[in-house]
């Protein structure tokens, strides 16, 4: 089992919104950086831990605790032509985009990235690191559990 940090703007995908979704569960659309790319198509899998992050918002941090479930699949938004996401080297016989299923485990209290800095077991997280902006990185175990203790408290 492996853990990932997965943000997400609150004006497009809120932890709120994922509670709502039909069986709260949301396709994961939209990621268009081959490394998050790659991080969802070639190493999540189905029961994968996820931190629900709110990023490009007034109070960004962890909202939610969720789950991978379902694997890859190609982003149905890379054909759509004129929406944002499209591209036009994209077929479906040769997609380039793809995206996982989270589905909602709990919502939880906001952990602050403010918070979470001020925590020394979560120094080396990956989102903690100057110019990190990738929208999907992996979260060690270690950090995981320092994180799911710190939301419980």
């Amino acid at each position: 089992m492996r853990y990932w940090l997965m943000k997400s703007e609150p004006g497009d995908v809120s932890i709120d919104d994922l509670a709502g979704f039909p069986n709260q569960t949301v396709d994961w659309y939209g990621v268009r950086n081959y490394q998050a790319r790659n991080f969802m198509r070639d190493q999540m899998k189905v029961g994968d831990g996820v931190l629900f992050y709110h990023s490009n918002c007034a109070e960004p941090g962890i909202v939610g605790i969720a789950e991978v479930s379902k694997l890859a699949y190609p982003d149905r938004l890379q054909f759509v032509e004129g929406h944002k996401y499209y591209d036009p080297k994209a077929t479906p016989e040769n997609p380039r985009w793809f995206n996982v299923d989270v589905k909602l485990v709990r919502k939880t209290r906001l952990l602050s990235l403010k918070e979470m800095r001020e925590t020394p077991e979560l120094e080396s997280l990956r989102i903690l690191q100057r110019g990190n902006r990738l929208s999907i990185t992996p979260v060690d175990p270690r950090e995981w559990n320092v994180i799911v203790k710190l939301l419980e408290a």
